[in-house]
This record gives C-alpha cells, structure tokens and sequence, in this order.
C-alpha cells in the first residue's frame, strides 16, 4: 500500500477532482436562466468534495479530519440531489457515467472514513 504524504495521493480526492470536472461540464448545458442558481450550487457542492477532503487531511486530528471526510460525503449528497432535481425539471438527464462517478466517489470516501474510525476505535 502507498504512503499517504498528502491529500493528492487519496484516491477520494482524486476522484473527488476527477468529478468537479464533470460537472463543470454537465452544468454548462444548463439554462442560462440557472447560472446564478443550480448551476452555482452544483459547482460549489462539487468543488466543496475535495476541498472538504483536504482540509481534512491538513488537520492534526483524526476526529477534525473524520468531521471534514463526512461533510464531503454531505455534499455528495447535495450534489446527488441537485442530479436529481436537473431531471425533474427537465432541463437535463445526467449520464451514467456522471451518477457513476459520484457513486464511486461517495465509495471511496465511506471506505477512507470506515478505515479511519476503525484506527480511531
């Protein structure tokens, strides 16, 4: 298993980029109507899952590095339900691979926070 020097070497955060690029793109097909609206919340919860997951690694404690792990996992799931609302008003379906990597995401990320309580416990 590889060292883990910073937050660029967890996978979580690797995908958690990976995703904000997706959804940068997604969010450009949106009306213009929503740029101030879901648009700015879809790319603020999408930036918020990395950020969230570096801060956590720069603190010096596993309980703050646990507490800023899980509100990533709350902006997967604020993002998820932005996904869904783009479908309700139809202004757009997001694709498989979109749902999919916000999936993958959230699982890499609930096994980064099971591994950490574990050593916690």
């Amino acid at each position: 298993m590889a060292t883990i020097k910073t937050h660029r070497d967890l996978i979580a955060w690797q995908k958690g980029r990976q995703l904000v690029k997706t959804i940068y793109q997604f969010t450009r097909f949106l009306p213009a109507s929503e740029q101030f609206g879901l648009t700015n919340q879809m790319r603020r919860a999408a930036v918020s899952i990395p950020s969230n997951i570096a801060e956590g690694c720069a603190r010096q404690s596993l309980p703050e590095y646990l507490r800023f792990l899980r509100m990533a996992r709350g902006s997967i799931a604020e993002l998820d339900t932005q996904l869904v609302l783009c479908e309700d008003l139809e202004f757009a379906t997001p694709e498989s691979h979109l749902l999919g990597g916000l999936a993958e995401t959230d699982r890499v990320l609930q096994g980064l926070i099971r591994s950490l309580e574990a050593k916690q416990n």
